[in-house]
C-alpha cells in the first residue's frame, strides 16, 4: 500500500525547492532583461556622442545584446538547476555547424565589420576598386553598393572588398587636375607653356598654392605632348577640368599654335603602269 503522506511530503519538498529556484530564476530574468536594455542603450548613446559610423552603431548594439542575452540564459538555466555545461556544449556545436554552413557569409560579415571600423571610405565618396568606379551609396554588413556615373548600382561582397585595392578620390579636400595637350614640333614650346599657365591662372577655381605648372611630358614621332597641372577644391575637379580643356584649346587656336592632325600623303607618278595585260587571242 502506497504511503500517501510520504508521497505528498516529497512533492511538497520538490515544489518548495524548485518553486523557489524558478521564482529566483524569473526574478533574475526580469532584472537581466532590464539591465540589458539599459546597457545597450547606454553603449549606443556613447557611440553616438563619439560620432561613430551610423552604419556600425546598430550592428554593435545588436551584437552586444545577443551576447548578454546568451549570458543571461546560461545564468537562468544554472539557477533552475539544469546542467549548464551541456547547454554550453550544445551552443558550441550549433555555432560550429552554422559557421561551416555560412563560411562565405561570415567572410563578408567580417569584411563589413572591418570596413566600418577602418573606414577606407564612407557613404558619398567616389572610389575605384576591382575595375569599377562610382559613388558609395550604402555600406551594409555583408555588401557595399556603389552607383556608377550612368546610374547603375554595383554590389560588392565585403569579404573580397576588404582585401582589395581601393582608390578613394574624395579622401582629401583638394585634388590635382592633370591635362595633356599635343602640338606640332614647329611651335614655340615656351609660348605654348605660357598660354597653358595663363589659362589656368585666369580661372578663380585654380588654387594659387600649390601653383599650377606646365611642361613637356613626351616627344612623339610627329608631335610634342605638354602637360598642365592645377590644384583645386575637390568639388571643382570635373567642372574645372572640362573648362580648362575648352579654354586652353581656344587660346591655342587664337595664338596660331599648330595642332597636329592625321595626315595622309598620296604621290602619283607619270609613265606606264607597272601592271600590263596581254590581249587574249
Amino acid at each position: 500500500m502506497l504511503d500517501t503522506d510520504f508521497i505528498f511530503t516529497r512533492i511538497q519538498d520538490f515544489a518548495l525547492l524548485y518553486g523557489i529556484r524558478i521564482l529566483i530564476a524569473l526574478f533574475i530574468l526580469i532584472i537581466g532583461l532590464w539591465l540589458i536594455n539599459r546597457i545597450t542603450t547606454l553603449v549606443y548613446n556613447v557611440m553616438t556622442r563619439r560620432n561613430m559610423d551610423p552604419s556600425l552603431r546598430p550592428f554593435l548594439r545588436n551584437v552586444l545584446k545577443v551576447l548578454l542575452m546568451v549570458l543571461l540564459i546560461i545564468v537562468v538555466i544554472g539557477q533552475v538547476g539544469l546542467e549548464v555545461t551541456s547547454f554550453i556544449a550544445l551552443l558550441g556545436s550549433a555555432g560550429l555547424a552554422i559557421g561551416l554552413a555560412l563560411q562565405g557569409s561570415l567572410s563578408n560579415f567580417a569584411g563589413g565589420v572591418l570596413l566600418l571600423t577602418v573606414k577606407p571610405f564612407k557613404v558619398g565618396d567616389f572610389i575605384e576598386t576591382q575595375g569599377q568606379k562610382g559613388t558609395v551609396s550604402v555600406i551594409n554588413i555583408f555588401n557595399t553598393v556603389i552607383r556608377t556615373g550612368d546610374n547603375k548600382h554595383i554590389y560588392f561582397p565585403n569579404g573580397p572588398l576588404a582585401s582589395a585595392v581601393i582608390i578613394n578620390y574624395d579622401a582629401q579636400q583638394t585634388r590635382r587636375v592633370d591635362m595633356a595637350f599635343t602640338v606640332d614640333y614647329g611651335n614655340n614650346l615656351a609660348q605654348v607653356k605660357n598660354i597653358l599657365l595663363e589659362t589656368a591662372l585666369a580661372d578663380p577655381r585654380v588654387m594659387k598654392e600649390p601653383a599650377p605648372t606646365a611642361g613637356i611630358s613626351m616627344l612623339n614621332e610627329q608631335s610634342v605632348t605638354l602637360y598642365l597641372r592645377a590644384w583645386c577644391e575637390r568639388p571643382n575637379y570635373w567642372p574645372l577640368f572640362e573648362s580648362l580643356v575648352e579654354k586652353a584649346k581656344d587660346r591655342l587656336v587664337a595664338e596660331k599654335v599648330t595642332l597636329p592632325y592625321t595626315r595622309q600623303e598620296i604621290r602619283t607618278t607619270s609613265g606606264s603602269s607597272p601592271y600590263t595585260s596581254t590581249p587574249q587571242q
